[in-house]
């Protein structure tokens, strides 16, 4: 299973960025193996607007299963869903520590967006 994170930085004990579509980098880790990729996210984290849309395109493409994050809106929380992206959102310290915690299970995913969109 390869789980997406929103990072501050692009490691792995990285503190969480609350923001999905405009997060300074999104790692892709392997449940199993621990090991990640790390995306700089810079294009969408400086993205007039569509962040959100174009993030959840890229963990589709990337074959992402989950999503860990702070808050997702609504049109990105929409694409992920379409794209068969589950996402728990309200997370926060470390991104190991977020990844251990749904591996036992102790996460639930979202049914919806927890933040407004950006319009403009």
């Amino acid at each position: 299973m390869k789980i997406a994170v929103t990072a501050m930085e692009n490691d792995i004990n990285s503190q969480i960025d609350p923001r999905f579509g405009r997060a300074a980098y999104i790692l892709i880790i392997d449940a199993k193996t621990l090991e990640f990729k790390s995306y700089d996210n810079i294009e969408n984290k400086n993205a007039f607007k569509g962040a959100g849309i174009k993030a959840a395109a890229m963990l589709s493409d990337k074959d992402a299963e989950v999503l860990l994050t702070g808050y997702c809106g609504p049109n990105a929380f929409q694409t992920l869903t379409t794209a068969g992206i589950k996402v728990v959102s309200d997370q926060q310290g470390s991104v190991i520590d977020a990844v251990h915690k749904f591996m036992q299970g102790k996460q639930v995913f979202a049914d919806a967006a927890n933040k407004e969109g950006h319009w403009g």
